[in-house]
């Protein structure tokens, strides 16, 4: 990314990653499968190391997803704002609305429900916090973007699970298995794409939050509807 000759080329890559990402059409469908990777969607965290990338925040970054017990395990899938797992990813089980434009927080228009201007999560749901302690939290989108712009990205395989390697220059890396996510009931991309939840609320559309994403041809962030299950890779 540093080199001059290779920008064209990288905005390119990531563009057609960044548009391969997208999880829903028009009508909010999704062709989630089965969940066919060697990951554990029901893991428990365990034994979790902190990962110095030398970023300039000075930020450590887990090795592992939240709920896994291992780097290369899925872990848990969290709707945004909500700290446990369940069976279901919808509106009508989602903690903090039942529509799209019936939201009780996290909401910065009145037209998408009750307005408190919050957009970042709180402690009290964050799936980071309560279920790692020790000052864990679900990075925000500028964090998420300051890995990105720090470390050198590679599609790779760890003990037989896909995956993204991000190596920073001091040598360190952590890996992100491609766990997919959750829709309604059923597993999506799994093995295929990466979805990673920030902290921040898309505050343009505050049924929306900020998430990173890749896949094989790239990596940035992109924002999704916060009644999906994705992972949690903490920071502390």
């Amino acid at each position: 990314m540093k080199r001059t000759f290779l920008f064209l080329l990288a905005a390119v890559l990531l563009g057609a990653a960044m548009q391969s990402c997208d999880t829903e059409d028009n009508n909010g469908n999704n062709n989630g499968g089965n969940n066919n990777g060697g990951g554990n969607g029901n893991g428990t965290t365990s034994s979790v190391q902190w990962v110095d990338l030398g970023l300039p925040s000075g930020l450590l970054w887990a090795d592992r997803n939240v709920g896994a017990s291992s780097p290369e395990v899925y872990g848990n899938y969290y709707a945004w704002g909500e700290t446990a797992p369940k069976g279901v990813y919808n509106w009508s089980t989602y903690a903090y609305g039942k529509t799209s434009r019936t939201l009780t927080k996290y909401c910065t228009m009145s037209n998408f429900g009750h307005t408190d201007n919050l957009t970042t999560l709180e402690a009290s749901d964050d799936a980071a916090t309560v279920n790692l302690g020790g000052g864990a939290r679900t990075p925000t989108n500028d964090e998420w973007q300051e890995l990105l712009d720090n470390t050198t990205s590679s599609w790779t395989t760890q003990n037989g699970i896909p995956g993204c390697l991000l190596t920073a220059s001091n040598g360190n890396s952590v890996f992100l298995p491609a766990a997919g996510g959750r829709f309604d009931s059923d597993f999506g991309y799994t093995r295929e794409r990466g979805y990673y939840w920030s902290s921040s609320l898309y505050t343009d559309y505050p049924d929306e939050a900020w998430l990173n994403c890749f896949n094989q041809g790239g990596m940035g962030m992109i924002r999704q509807a916060r009644r999906d299950g994705f992972p949690i890779r903490a920071v502390r």
